[in-house]
């Protein structure tokens, strides 16, 4: 790819006409009625916004690829519906002590695993004892200290410490925390283990055929535990290589159903003018998008904190929202998004774009211009979004206007991920993240030191270590009164906002294109992992 970047009167000219088409745009949940009854039958075909995963589950995360294959399979204990509810799945109730340092957990009875194994209690003990506390929920289950099954459909959990509510049944009802079969992985490496590749779960699909570099398909699972689902026959992931292949895709019936930004916003006017196409901003409540710059705290100049809160004023984030994300965004100022109802404050530090307050942060640092440079960056873009790549062409125009030498490189997905999170192989990084409205531990582990687990995806990969952040999360953790929740994740947003090792940019207004044909596709806070079990399609 030519990383030479874009100039910034090219970009404001293709920002005049975005700005346009933003205006003309009202956005609106989809426009084709609904009819009462569900019809069964047909083939639907469905893919994201992104690339192929890397496997179809990977414990402890690996992106919203992977979940978005996996939780056709895999189920988990609750979900949060669509009016941020939470609804049992394998849980029929999870039920706090007046104490909140247990919690019994009663599941649902007559499930079975895909090759016929029935599903109970030591299922659950295995995945809080070998999965969820050791690889998928970090801190979130730190003072878990016993899990026992009481019978076989009952589960205690006895805690050292109060455990909120919300904030456990959000863990249960995290986008990682699926419950994978005992009997077969037990003894053997989480992580490793060739079943993540071809799945057996309890959900309403089984794993079919995974054609690498195509398309996996799933058989329906004749004896899935909600009788009559799922309605529809056959299902079926794709993977397309460009945003605009899944386009014509979508304008041809190829495809059914596209999560998460399939498509540039630019085209999405287009689309839905064809008739043929909907689109429908609704069930992204608990995964609001994001588009993050990580400073890597192992590198000599950007480890300071001066140098980094510098580099924000050179950055201009309403630039990028109305021209690279073409209005459909907002700029972010803190970890903690607006569209969090229960968390979000204002009350944060503030980096406006000022050019020349840069500059004399950077002089003041004893940074100043030498030769026609300051010194240089290495820049990684993860150009799984066509939006990424454009960004860092932006950043580095950006840097270079302040005296910042920048070298990019756009990397595609698997290069992204190991130079990011493995091989922590850059000095600035464009990657993004999904906010769920809980925040731990899938925001604050972005910045908690245990957050570091080499090799892991999307998780603390700048190497920011704070003892204040620590023990900040630490209580967070630990506080079950829901003011003093919110007092404390305020606090963690603002510490946040003052060490910036990874910043988000923007607020990512997300949506789904679907045909016409296709019903019910919004009926979770988090659609990419839902089930797919209560999707039909129209005559």
């Amino acid at each position: 790819m030519n990383n030479k970047g874009l100039s910034r009167r090219e970009f404001l000219i293709r920002g005049s006409a975005v700005a346009a088409l933003a205006a003309s745009y009202s956005w609106s949940p989809s426009a084709f009625a609904q009819t009462a009854e569900p019809r069964r039958g047909g083939t639907l075909v469905a893919t994201w916004g992104g690339l192929e995963p890397q496997a179809l589950f990977v414990p402890g995360g690996g992106g919203s690829s992977p979940f978005q294959t996996s939780t056709k399979i895999l189920e988990r204990l609750l979900k949060l519906d669509e009016k941020l509810a939470f609804q049992p799945v394998l849980a029929e109730s999870v039920t706090p002590s007046a104490d909140f340092r247990k919690y019994t957990i009663v599941l649902r009875k007559g499930v079975k695993w895909h090759d016929g194994a029935d599903f109970d209690a030591r299922d659950v003990v295995f995945n809080f004892q070998q999965h969820w506390k050791p690889i998928s929920a970090g801190i979130a289950l730190k003072a878990l200290n016993k899990v026992e099954a009481t019978d076989s459909h009952t589960v205690l959990l006895t805690f050292d410490q109060p455990t909120p509510e919300f904030f456990l049944k959000s863990t249960l009802a995290g986008q990682y925390q699926l419950v994978l079969p005992r009997h077969l992985y037990e003894g053997k490496d989480v992580i490793t283990n060739p079943l993540n590749n071809t799945p057996v779960g309890t959900g309403p699909w089984k794993y079919g055929q995974w054609v690498r570099g195509s398309h996996v398909q799933y058989a329906r699972n004749e004896a899935y535990w909600r009788a009559g689902r799922p309605y529809v026959d056959k299902l079926i992931i794709r993977w397309w290589a460009d945003p605009a292949s899944r386009g014509a895709a979508l304008e041809t019936g190829e495809l059914g159903l596209a999560y998460s930004n399939p498509v540039p916003a630019r085209d999405i006017d287009r689309l839905v003018k064809t008739g043929k196409v909907t689109v429908d901003t609704r069930g992204y409540e608990n995964s609001a998008w994001t588009v993050t710059v990580e400073f890597n705290q192992r590198r000599d100049i950007v480890k300071r904190k001066e140098v980094r809160q510098a580099i924000l004023h050179a950055i201009d984030r309403q630039f990028i929202v109305d021209t690279i994300y073409f209005g459909r965004g907002k700029p972010a100022i803190a970890p903690v998004f607006s569209s969090n109802t229960l968390f979000y404050t204002e009350d944060v530090p503030r980096y406006a774009f000022d050019p020349k307050k840069a500059a004399a942060l950077l002089d003041a640092a004893g940074l100043p211009v030498k030769d026609g440079k300051r010194f240089t960056v290495n820049l990684l873009a993860a150009a799984w979004f066509e939006e990424n790549a454009k960004l860092g062409q932006y950043l580095k125009q950006a840097l270079e206007d302040v005296g910042i030498a920048v070298k990019l490189d756009s990397a595609d997905r698997a290069t992204a991920l190991k130079r990011i999170y493995g091989d922590y192989d850059y000095d600035l990084a464009i990657s993004n993240f999904t906010a769920p409205l809980e925040l731990v531990p899938t925001v604050t582990q972005f910045f908690t030191t245990d957050g570091i687990v080499k090799g892991a995806a999307f998780r603390n990969a700048t190497g920011y270590s704070s003892k204040e952040m620590d023990e900040l999360v630490g209580r967070l953790t630990t506080e079950t009164d829901p003011t003093a929740r919110k007092k404390l994740a305020a606090d963690f947003a603002k510490l946040a906002s003052t060490d910036v090792p990874i910043v988000p940019l923007v607020e990512m207004q997300s949506f789904t294109l679907a045909g016409k044909k296709v019903r019910n596709f919004t009926t979770g806070a988090n659609v990419q992992g839902e089930s797919l079990d209560d999707v039909w399609l129209d005559a």
